[in-house]
């Protein structure tokens, strides 16, 4: 079998980038480890860029994310028993971010492949790279047979566990690594939110976050020990842990009942360069992470298939190698910058095991800082709703 581009990894990257070359008659085949439902069933993030809305609507599956997300306009930090708003809008010219759950966008990609009659092959076993400094080509198995495709280029969509940052040449590949000493516990449930907007709580206990994915279903966190289990947290041990660390007037609004999920998620912030190695490019976690305290994941996910959509268009086009060959430094110039205010989040908001009285009033300090100078607040709010491009 030949195709033009081979897509290892069905996460919202690799559908995302299908869906553009779609657009302008690029052929693509994605191999998926897992099946259709397990990777509907994953559950991340929430909070999209503008930027990363547009993508969408450029590939034409936005429509139900125009009619069931919402639009967010400002943030909450909460510290001193006080909510303290971050007008998002009024601070970088009107931009807002959208709560739109990513299993959501998925879905909506899925469904425009599947529509279009595109070619995604789930459960793909043993997949590998082949010859990507030459004539690349990808194999893999299926119900116990081997099948091998040809093709001009490999796009590694397959996050941080995936082989396609496993296939680079381990001399050519250089990492970088922050693991933070906490987790967060995360809960999903049929509530309403406690706020319009999010909410990143500062407190003594340890940080915590007011999020959600509709006006009927809430996503909460806590910052656990890194080697908490899921196990010791009840229902009811969570919803009082969360609202401890709330101001009172937050806290009055939380709604509790039972979670339908329930995970530990550890934190980190991952960097691999570069992200391209002859025709092989890394795409969204592939080559990087971030923890998730500033909403950059899937934001930087996408940013990383504006470039390379961007430089394969060129190529077929144009027969034009300058964005492909410029794609990792413009992706990397993006990430660093997302790594950093994910960093700065981090460490603003959460206890680590050093904070201590001294460090506990600095970061005090930091947010009282923040919220009284407009300058701090537009460095925030532009970083938030994501930087340009």
């Amino acid at each position: 079998m030949r195709t033009q581009i081979v897509i290892v990894g069905s996460g919202p990257s690799g559908l995302l980038l299908g869906q553009l070359l779609a657009g302008i008659g690029v052929e693509t085949v994605i191999l998926e480890r897992s099946s259709r439902e397990h990777v509907l069933g994953r559950v991340r993030a929430g909070v999209l860029e503008q930027g990363t809305v547009e993508l969408l609507e450029e590939a034409g599956a936005a429509a139900r994310l125009h009619a069931e997300g919402l639009p967010h306009s400002g943030i909450s930090l909460a510290f001193d028993e006080r909510l303290h708003r971050i007008d998002l809008a009024a601070l970088t010219g009107g931009k807002h971010v959208t709560v739109y759950g990513q299993t959501e966008v998925t879905h909506d990609l899925m469904d425009k492949r599947e529509a279009a009659g595109l070619v995604t092959v789930y459960e793909a076993a043993d997949v590998a790279l082949h010859d990507f400094d030459g004539a690349p080509f990808v194999t893999y198995a299926k119900d116990g047979v081997s099948h091998r495709i040809d093709c001009d280029f490999i796009a590694g969509c397959d996050g941080y566990h995936g082989v396609s940052r496993k296939s680079a040449p381990e001399r050519a590949l250089k990492t970088f690594e922050r693991q933070y000493p906490f987790g967060w516990l995360g809960v999903l449930a049929e509530v309403p939110p406690a706020d319009r907007e999010l909410v990143y709580a500062n407190h003594e206990r340890g940080f915590a976050l007011c999020s959600m994915r509709s006006t009927h279903r809430s996503r909460y966190y806590v910052q656990c020990p890194q080697d908490d289990r899921v196990e010791a947290w009840s229902d009811d041990r969570f919803w009082d842990e969360l609202r401890r660390r709330l101001p009172e007037q937050t806290a009055a609004s939380v709604t509790t009942g039972p979670s339908f999920e329930k995970s530990i998620a550890p934190l980190r912030s991952f960097v691999a360069e570069p992200m391209h190695f002859g025709r092989l490019f890394l795409v969204g976690d592939a080559a990087h992470i971030v923890p998730p305290t500033g909403a950059k994941g899937l934001n930087l996910a996408a940013s990383d298939v504006r470039y390379l959509f961007a430089g394969l268009r060129d190529f077929y086009t144009d027969k034009s190698q300058s964005g492909i060959e410029a794609y990792s430094q413009k992706a990397l110039a993006r990430v660093w910058k997302a790594v950093r205010f994910s960093w700065w989040m981090t460490t603003m908001l959460h206890r680590f095991p050093d904070t201590g009285d001294f460090g506990q009033r600095i970061q005090e300090a930091e947010l009282d800082y923040l919220v009284h100078s407009q300058a701090a607040s537009t460095a925030l709010a532009e970083n938030y709703v994501g930087l340009p491009w």
